[in-house]
């Protein structure tokens, strides 16, 4: 991944080329895109900001993974990959944490016999 990202808008805290050279490259499912960067990734300058790094986003045709491309000094690349790793695993395992209160509740709703 030598090749330099095509986007226009680098970042004043990403230094080019220096910083564009090697990027860190993750792979999150498609589904949690929109839960980790907010509706058309409305929230991906605001990580970008904080973290000092620049973000692309490549959807991967064969699967249902979509590539998470960090660019940016070293240090901030991989606090930047980890912090999204973090969120990923936090969003992906959201709904499996929910399930059993939802169960838990549906099982106090149920009526008994003599209710029916």
């Amino acid at each position: 991944m030598g090749t330099l990202p095509e986007r226009k808008d680098i970042p004043p805290c990403v230094k080019a080329p220096k910083d564009l050279k090697d990027p860190e490259v993750l792979q999150v499912q498609t589904q949690l895109l929109e839960a980790m960067f907010g509706p058309a990734g409305s929230r991906i300058p605001y990580i970008e900001q904080v973290s000092k790094v620049m973000l692309e986003l490549k959807v991967l045709e064969s699967s249902d993974l979509t590539e998470i491309v960090v660019y940016g000094s070293y240090l901030y690349k991989l606090r930047a990959r980890w912090m999204l790793q973090s969120m990923a695993e936090w969003h992906r395992q959201r709904p499996e944490r929910g399930m059993p209160k939802l169960e838990d509740a549906m099982k106090a709703l149920e009526l008994g016999p003599w209710m029916k």
